[in-house]
């Protein structure tokens, strides 16, 4: 394959990223949802140390250890913003409209 090929293969894969981070991000408003109803925290350090412990031992690289625990670390914090929005949030799922 040359550039071009791989080029193109890094954006179906960037466009799955996208699918894949967006559905994770249904679960967690669903899971915030929930966590309002009930009272219960945004932060769960446990649980998002468990998080970061299955991302690392699924690892297989090239990416090293450091670098995915910085990429998940982010993906968490966004998580928890989308929880935190949902006293605002005026779509289904407490999901906040895309801001245009």
């Amino acid at each position: 394959m040359d550039i071009a090929d791989w080029r193109k293969k890094i954006d179906e894969i960037d466009r799955r990223l996208v699918e894949l981070l967006n559905e994770r991000a249904r679960c967690v408003a669903e899971i915030g949802q929930i966590k309002r109803q009930n009272g219960l925290p945004v932060q769960e350090p446990n649980r998002e140390r468990e998080v970061l412990r299955q991302v690392l031992e699924a690892n297989q690289g090239p990416l090293d250890d450091a670098a995915l625990r910085r990429v998940f670390e982010q993906i968490v914090e966004e998580g928890r913003s989308l929880q935190r929005r949902f006293s605002e949030a005026d779509s289904p799922f407490g999901i906040p409209k895309k801001q245009d």
